[in-house]
């Protein structure tokens, strides 16, 4: 399905389930996995003239990283190779200040989406999640006993980050400025987890203060 994708451009599911000889039920699981990794995006179709009755159809295309899947681009190898000379000549301080450069345009586009998320931290790391799905992270928060929990099921850098942990570093301390409270990396992709996992700890409830009265 990801070759057809690629050689045709884009194609509704009909199409895809034509040309595979998948049925529509099939089609859509698959749909539905590729389009929570990331790797497709979905939009109505385009119909000129009249249309007919229902909805229309969806198209879906590849995404950067489902192009990336296919084996057709060097990026991660190039990035790798970038990165290498910059930490040789310049420190690994280089690195780190390359890699938060690159995240500020992703914090500044979820910063923009959290817009009306609240003060609170699990309600931002809800509204984060989005943001980053949106971008292709494939994320969701969840609460839990000891406070939330944000879980990135897509990396797009983690060939290049197994190797320089400070695009990890990088991308922790966006999460952390986003949701406005100190923040704790579980585990990686990167590092071979299956799962990006932040946690986010309990705020401290405030104490209720005795309230004095005139009599006091």
């Amino acid at each position: 399905m990801t070759q057809l994708l690629l050689e045709h451009g884009a194609a509704t599911a009909a199409q895809l389930g034509a040309e595979l000889g998948l049925s529509p039920a099939a089609i859509r699981r698959h749909l539905d996995a590729m389009l929570a990794d990331g790797d497709v995006i979905a939009r109505e179709q385009v119909v000129h003239g009249q249309r007919g009755r229902g909805r229309p159809a969806k198209v879906f295309r590849l995404t950067e990283s489902g192009r990336r899947r296919c084996g057709t681009h060097t990026y991660d190898g190039m990035a790798t190779a970038a990165l290498r000379w910059i930490a040789g000549h310049f420190g690994p301080d280089a690195v780190g200040a390359f890699a938060a450069e690159q995240v500020a345009a992703l914090e500044a586009r979820c910063r923009a989406a959290m817009e009306g998320a609240g003060d609170d931290p699990l309600a931002r790391a809800e509204a984060l999640a989005g943001a980053l799905t949106e971008e292709g992270y494939a994320a969701n928060a969840s609460t839990i006993a000891s406070g939330g929990q944000l879980c990135q099921h897509h990396c797009p850098v983690a060939h290049v980050a197994a190797e320089f942990p400070q695009l990890c570093e990088a991308e922790t301390a966006v999460i952390s400025r986003l949701v406005g409270t100190h923040v704790q990396r579980l585990a990686t992709i990167a590092h071979g987890d299956g799962v990006c996992t932040t946690h986010i700890p309990a705020q401290p409830k405030p104490s209720v203060s005795s309230v004095r009265t005139d009599n006091d």
